[in-house]
């Protein structure tokens, strides 16, 4: 297990560009799935989380070039008996991602098989849209007990109206993937919409699919036969942008985040705007200045600030655990609802311990007390129990008085790229040990 030993206390100054996003990357590899064809994929993110899914691909048989962050995917000769393999079951079981495969694969193929897929431990992460959807085309499963695998087929999915009982992002993506070639029309209620949905749809039209309804909740697909190669840049992901954003206003002595796609971060940067933290828009860039002190807003009544997360175009879940960091040194308070996932609050404990004032009312609202900064965090030993939280905490430990050392460091190489390296080179002092 990896760990990076922070020494806090140090200025970042300087100029910093986000990477690829990592969950369009994850749908948009899975969709090379559906043609034999060439696909060109530029900005793809070299971490964790999307090189096991390209390794999983290579596995499956899929021809893989690289040449930096553009990589090309040809599936003209997938091995499919290699998806009845143990091998190929426990590979998908370390990685979320890889449950996007089963659209491409079915649509196509007309079969394939799921096993329980890894993640963050952030609480139950059901994959009950993606199978009822599935359904809804004409698939049928079958649960093989010995291996704990799901094996779906369909000799021939057809086109259907479905209302999802929640916009999932994977699953939406999935059954989006899966619809492209069914026979008929798809119509697609309560579909989630978020950039990366729109980006992988995108993609899907320019290889020959019928997508209508882009950035919508209402999407209709009309079935074609075949799909055709393509060239597609991935997004920067809106994410790392917001985590740089909270980094900014803790340590920051003047950073610019460049190449943002100001269009496509939706609520992020009026959320910190909240936090009473300055952000400048120049050109595609943001800019936030040296804030000695941020102070966070009421709403109009005078009543305490709340945030809380919510399907596109509300605020993502992802952020939740940055804006709590943040509000630990801001003046006044906040309370945070995450209403997704009921274990991404309980990295605060670790917060506390560095000496946040924070009370965790249940396992969905904390309330955070700001300091100020008229007291200082102070470094520790802490574990990353998920991406999110891990970079949260690697903000926290960059801000706080003395060393901090934080283990399990995979997990936030799961979601950024070099993130040590590209932090010392704005002044950070992160080491490494492997």
């Amino acid at each position: 297990m990896a760990a990076f030993i922070i020494e806090g206390g140090h200025p970042l100054s300087g100029e910093i560009q986000p990477q690829g996003a990592k969950n369009e990357a994850l749908q948009v590899i899975c969709a090379t799935l559906l043609t034999s064809e060439k696909v060109t994929i530029h900005n793809i993110p070299q971490i964790r989380d999307v090189m096991t899914l390209i390794q999983l691909l290579k596995d499956v048989g899929v021809k893989v070039a690289a040449d930096g962050n553009t990589y090309t995917f040809q599936a003209d000769e997938l091995n499919l008996d290699y998806l009845q393999s143990n091998e190929f079951v426990q590979k998908c079981a370390q990685l979320r991602g890889s449950v996007m495969m089963i659209g491409p694969l079915l649509a196509r193929m007309g079969k394939a098989t799921i096993a329980k897929p890894g993640g963050d431990k952030i609480g139950r992460r059901r994959l009950d849209t993606h199978f009822l959807g599935f359904e809804r085309l004409g698939a049928q499963f079958h649960h093989v007990a010995e291996r704990d695998v799901y094996e779906i087929q369909a000799q021939q999915l057809k086109g259907c109206y479905m209302l999802l009982d929640e916009a999932s992002v994977t699953g939406t993506a999935n059954i989006v993937m899966a619809a492209v070639m069914a026979k008929g029309t798809t119509t697609i209620y309560n579909a989630a919409c978020e950039p990366y949905l729109q980006q992988l749809c995108k993609m899907l039209n320019k290889m020959g699919a019928r997508i209508s309804g882009i950035a919508s909740n209402l999407l209709t697909i009309e079935g074609v036969d075949h799909l055709n190669g393509t060239e597609h840049t991935i997004l920067p992901d809106m994410i790392e942008v917001g985590s740089f954003i909270g980094m900014a206003a803790m340590v920051g002595n003047g950073i610019r985040i460049k190449d943002v796609s100001i269009k496509d971060l939706g609520i992020i940067p009026n959320t910190f705007r909240r936090m009473g933290i300055t952000i400048k828009e120049e050109g595609d860039d943001l800019y936030i200045p040296q804030m000695r002190h941020y102070e966070i807003q009421s709403f109009i009544d005078g009543t305490i600030m709340t945030l809380a997360d919510a399907p596109w175009p509300g605020l993502t879940p992802d952020l939740l655990s940055v804006l709590i960091t943040v509000a630990t040194q801001a003046r006044g308070s906040v309370l945070v609802h995450q209403k997704m996932f009921e274990s991404r609050l309980f990295f605060v404990d670790k917060l506390i311990d560095m000496g946040a004032q924070i009370i965790l009312c249940d396992p969905h609202r904390a309330v955070i007390v700001g300091h100020d900064r008229k007291l200082q965090l102070r470094g520790g030993r802490m574990s990353s129990p998920d991406i999110r939280a891990g970079i949260a905490l690697l903000i926290a430990a960059l801000s706080a008085k003395g060393t901090s050392r934080i283990d399990n460091i995979e997990q936030i190489d799961r979601g950024y790229e070099d993130i040590e390296g590209r932090l010392n080179a704005l002044g950070a002092k992160i080491t490494r040990l492997p």
